[in-house]
């Protein structure tokens, strides 16, 4: 497994122009030594192909891997706004757009299986793979659900982005690892103990593990101290 920083993490700050999205790059190479990180599409200053050019080559002077893009909004957006995303994904070199489902009181099951055709077909034209995010109240709240995402959108573009903590009830995380393309492990909640049991149960991973933080208001101390105990555990192993 590799570590990656999700900017996310750092939404407030970004915000309110305490941190720029090149200062957050530094960040994670300098301070953080993470192997790569997760870019959120609301933190893009420009999306012009300079300033995208500008992001992925010093991500490369840093020696980060640009391990997805991540929108919150991607499955409910119109396919202009999805082609958009994809594009920066492609300029960006980045594999993957990561995004959770909508919420099941948004849409019905029917307009969300639409989307998501809509969605791997733009991104089978650009071959940017789709990691579906698992979220409470969503159509992706477990591993059931995830299943059935699968299943009925039939499509090698979509795959899973788990993040094993949060999943429903009475879900299986091993069972998602053959279709799991990224990890997500919030920086607050987990310890050594859940994350040997994420390590266990994805045992053979070889993706991004990206590192978030649900509230947006991360500090660097918290993150480094995350990164640390994953590089422990996973030496452990």
């Amino acid at each position: 497994m590799k570590l990656a920083c999700a900017s996310g993490s750092f939404h407030r700050d970004i915000e309110r122009g305490d941190l720029t999205q090149l200062e957050f790059l530094d960040l994670c190479a300098r301070e953080l030594a993470c192997d790569g990180v997760v870019l959120d599409v609301r933190h893009f200053p420009r999306t012009d192909d300079d300033y995208l050019a500008q992001v992925k080559k010093m991500a490369t002077d840093r020696g980060l891997s640009l391990a997805a893009l991540a929108d919150p909004s991607f499955f409910a957006s119109a396919p202009e706004r999805m082609g958009e995303v994809l594009r920066f994904a492609d300029a960006l070199g980045a594999p993957l757009v990561a995004a959770p489902l909508e919420r099941e009181v948004s849409c019905s099951w029917s307009d969300q299986l639409s989307r998501l055709g809509v969605a791997t077909s733009l991104a089978k034209a650009l071959n940017v793979t789709l990691a579906v995010r698992n979220a409470p109240d969503t159509f992706a709240a477990g591993t059931h659900d995830l299943k059935r995402v699968a299943k009925e959108s039939d499509s090698a573009w979509l795959r899973f982005g788990p993040e094993p903590e949060t999943l429903e009830g009475g879900s299986d995380p091993a069972a998602l690892l053959q279709n799991t393309v990224l990890l997500w492990s919030d920086l607050r909640t987990q310890g050594f103990e859940s994350i040997a049991a994420t390590i266990a149960a994805f045992a053979g991973f070889r993706g991004h593990v990206a590192l978030d933080e649900r509230s947006g208001t991360a500090q660097a101390a918290l993150a480094a101290a995350a990164i640390r105990a994953w590089r422990d555990e996973l030496n452990r192993t």
